[in-house]
């Protein structure tokens, strides 16, 4: 529905596409899912988690997570990494908006716990496409904020070496750094798509500059 360059199922209300289009494109989603509710969020790169009953668009959250079954949870993404959390015995499932910021605040420590206050555990984490660290340069600065706030284990993930010596984030591999370290394991870890820089079927602002979102849906399915 969406006109170029956003003619890709852009699901994004704020970057210059039309209106009508994106409600029709994020409807798509929901009827995918078998459903006609959907509840997303505007992200702000922070590390706010809500909870949601129903059919909203939330402001300055990076996380969203539900009980209610039926209801699509969408995390929007353009290079960040969008993800869903699914809760033990699809009893409460989440979804986030995680880039280099997400990954100082622990934006991925407040969703598990999130999840895991209504479910008991996860069963399932899903990470979607993102940005790769030889595509995304970044200055020391960054690398020495990300050091100071996150452990070993997920810098080490997370910083890349470009093929000329400058350093790179990983965000997706520092999630999954992450969601390990909280005790998720590895193996119910998947990733979805590729680099977003590298995929022209994506959606990537470090590419383009205008461009829309790509997103992770979630839903809890009666019966399951």
């Amino acid at each position: 529905m969406s006109p170029a360059p956003y003619d890709t199922l852009n699901l994004a209300g704020y970057v210059g596409d039309l209106p009508g289009a994106v409600t029709e494109n994020r409807d798509r989603v929901a009827r995918a899912m078998g459903s006609s509710d959907l509840a997303t969020m505007r992200c702000v790169h922070g590390a706010a988690v809500a909870r949601v009953h129903g059919p909203s668009e939330t402001e300055a959250v990076d996380g969203l997570v539900t009980t209610n079954a039926g209801l699509v949870l969408l995390a929007l993404g353009a290079d960040c990494v969008p993800l869903a959390i699914i809760g033990s015995n699809g009893m409460a499932i989440g979804v986030a908006h995680c880039g280099w910021r997400g990954l100082v605040g622990d934006v991925i420590g407040e969703a598990v716990n999130a999840v895991a206050a209504l479910a008991g555990s996860v069963q399932e984490v899903v990470l979607g496409p993102a940005v790769c660290g030889a595509c995304y340069p970044v200055p020391p600065e960054r690398v020495d904020m990300l050091r100071d706030a996150v452990s070993r284990g997920v810098c080490t993930a997370a910083i890349a070496t470009r093929h000329d010596g400058q350093p790179g984030i990983d965000v997706r591999a520092g999630a999954r750094a992450r969601f390990v370290e909280l005790g998720v394991p590895a193996r119910i870890i998947r990733f979805v798509g590729g680099c977003t820089v590298e995929d022209q079927g994506l959606f990537s602002y470090r590419r383009d500059g205008v461009t829309g979102r790509q997103g992770m849906a979630a839903c809890i399915v009666e019966g399951t």
